[in-house]
């Protein structure tokens, strides 16, 4: 059964420099997942669920350069969001810029959570293991319920994307886009009875 009563879908680092023949860091699974980012994103805008676009926003000497190759440097093209999945900031889309792996770290996203009121993240985007996880694993330290889309996150190969889904897993709940929403058709079903009742 899906946890918590208000969701955000999270989408994280679908830009540039990650998704794309053109991209220096690209992950490979990366284009196949635009589809179903792109389904969830249309039904949050439908049932009034919030989305959050996480950009990785590096400074030109940023240190995590000492570690990992330089990417993601703010105001250049590979930073920038796919075009496929540009946040709508008309339709209510927020946008959390990060210089480390969790989309919690040294940003305001924990405050923008509370902010509106929601328990539960459902994760999107690139890596599985790497920034998903991390986001992941910051949402469970702040309280927050996490739910892991399996076929809306993918990483540098099949190896490492299980491998972050099963971390994922031990702590928050695992569902493929379609799984995710049927059951979020259900709550949304049994709130709106209730609130009839």
């Amino acid at each position: 059964m899906l946890k918590g009563n208000k969701h955000a879908i999270v989408i994280i680092d679908m830009l540039n420099d990650f998704i794309g023949p053109k991209a220096p860091l690209r992950c490979e699974g990366g284009e196949k997942i635009v589809p179903n980012i792109q389904r969830l994103i249309e039904f949050a805008h439908e049932n009034g669920i919030q989305v959050i676009h996480v950009q990785e926003w590096h400074r030109k000497d940023d240190a995590d350069f000492r570690v990992r190759p330089v990417h993601a440097v703010r105001g250049t093209w590979g930073a920038d969001f796919i075009p496929e999945l540009r946040p709508e900031e008309d339709k209510g889309d927020y946008i959390v810029q990060k210089r480390r792996h969790s989309a919690f770290s040294y940003t305001d996203m924990d405050l923008f959570l509370r902010e509106e009121s929601i328990d539960t993240v459902v994760l999107t985007g690139v890596w599985t293991n790497v920034c998903v996880r991390s986001t992941g694993s910051d949402a469970l330290y702040h309280g927050y319920n996490v739910v892991c889309i399996s076929d809306g996150t993918s990483s540098q190969d099949e190896v490492m994307h299980e491998s972050g889904l099963r971390d994922i897993g031990i702590f928050g709940q695992v569902f493929s886009t379609d799984e995710y929403i049927e059951q979020m058709k259900q709550k949304l079903a049994e709130k709106e009875t209730n609130v009839s009742a």
